[in-house]
């Protein structure tokens, strides 16, 4: 089957504007674009997203497939995206069966930038099946995180967004960007799904927010088996994480990093020496 038609209604990512620093003087900076965008599939009101509008297309395939509406990319025919009106008309090969019963139920979530995912969280985790022999070496990580350090973004120049990743082992293969970290996750679920690549056994996933339930479940959705955030996790991200067989890492900048989950799928390769303090402990103690 065809892959579906998508227009190609990337949007400017920044807005100049003028602002008064601490000196009272006028100048111009640049401030993220963000952008209402209504999704309407079959002619049928959905969701409201708030984003950049760097790859909306992307952004509402991965959405509907994260929030499991669709089952693969093959039961859409197009996405169109006019950002005079601010919308986005998706338009299926067959409907969607059950779709009133399965949008009834909305939970709010901790992320920006989006508020409410569809569903029960929890459904069908059981039957997530991850590479068990993916692993990521600790020099890969290194690479990783310095990728993300030297890539030019939006936030250098604006600030305020969040960034995912898609990394086949430390090779960066896309970066997104978007005004929440969920929106940026749903869009690279879009990209991978329109990629058709069905072998996730050397992806890993990078975001710079927390690792949250929703994340880790979206992440592993899509078939990754170690994520990478520069931030922490919660309680139930971890509990998720531990369920699915996902090695989730944070608190990852510079040499400095937490494996929370799965530490077997983290190969030690590039262990950096103790600390001058911690020297001195051990030295005191032997």
């Amino acid at each position: 089957m065809p892959l579906p038609h998508l227009t190609q209604a990337r949007a400017p990512l920044t807005r100049e504007v003028e602002v008064t620093n601490q000196h009272g003087e006028r100048e111009s900076i640049f401030i993220p674009a963000e952008r209402d965008l209504t999704v309407y599939v079959d002619k049928r009101e959905l969701v409201t997203l708030m984003t950049l509008g760097a790859h909306p297309e992307w952004l509402v395939l991965g959405y509907l497939l994260n929030q499991r509406l669709i089952a693969s990319v093959d039961e859409i025919e197009s996405i169109t995206v006019d950002w005079e009106v601010g919308a986005a008309s998706v338009k299926t090969r067959h409907g969607i069966d059950h779709i009133e019963e399965r949008t009834s139920k909305r939970v709010v979530t901790t992320g920006c930038g989006q508020g409410s995912v569809f569903g029960n969280l929890m459904d069908e985790i059981d039957s997530i099946q991850l590479p068990a022999n993916m692993v990521l070496r600790q020099s890969q990580l290194y690479a990783i995180v310095n990728a993300i350090r030297l890539k030019e973004s939006t936030y250098k120049s604006a600030g305020s967004v969040h960034a995912c990743a898609l990394f086949h082992d430390d090779e960066l293969q896309l970066f997104v960007e978007d005004v929440g970290r969920h929106n940026a996750v749903d869009t690279i679920a879009g990209w991978m799904a329109l990629e058709q690549s069905t072998d996730s056994r050397h992806k890993v996933f990078y975001t710079t927010g927390r690792l949250t339930s929703e994340m880790v479940i979206k992440s592993a959705q899509m078939g990754v088996a170690v994520v990478v955030s520069r931030s922490g996790i919660t309680q139930m991200g971890l509990d998720v994480a531990q369920r699915v067989g996902l090695c989730a890492i944070g608190r990852a900048t510079n040499k400095h990093f937490l494996c929370y989950t799965h530490p077997a799928r983290l190969v030690l390769d590039a262990v950096p020496p103790p600390a001058p303090a911690a020297r001195e402990r051990a030295a005191s103690t032997s």
